[in-house]
């Protein structure tokens, strides 16, 4: 328990006390953060759509067995 706000308390003063930062972004930086937000979209929904054609077709294979059971 004393860690955790150990590291509470740390985190919570390195984020509340400002500092100086001297850093260059330069133009191609704004491009390269959209292109990963853009392919860790793509990644998810690509995912949640295999995911969703697996759903599918489990159901779609159950029904489709009961169905031939019931016409023999």
């Amino acid at each position: 328990m004393f860690n955790f706000l150990k590291c509470i308390f740390f985190l919570f003063f390195f984020i509340l006390i400002p500092t100086d930062l001297y850093a260059y972004l330069d133009p191609g930086t704004g491009s390269i953060i959209l292109q990963a937000i853009l392919g860790f979209v793509a990644a998810v929904v690509s995912y949640f759509y295999f995911f969703w054609n697996k759903i599918k077709s489990f159901f779609k294979n159950i029904f489709h067995k009961n169905s031939k059971k019931k016409d023999e």
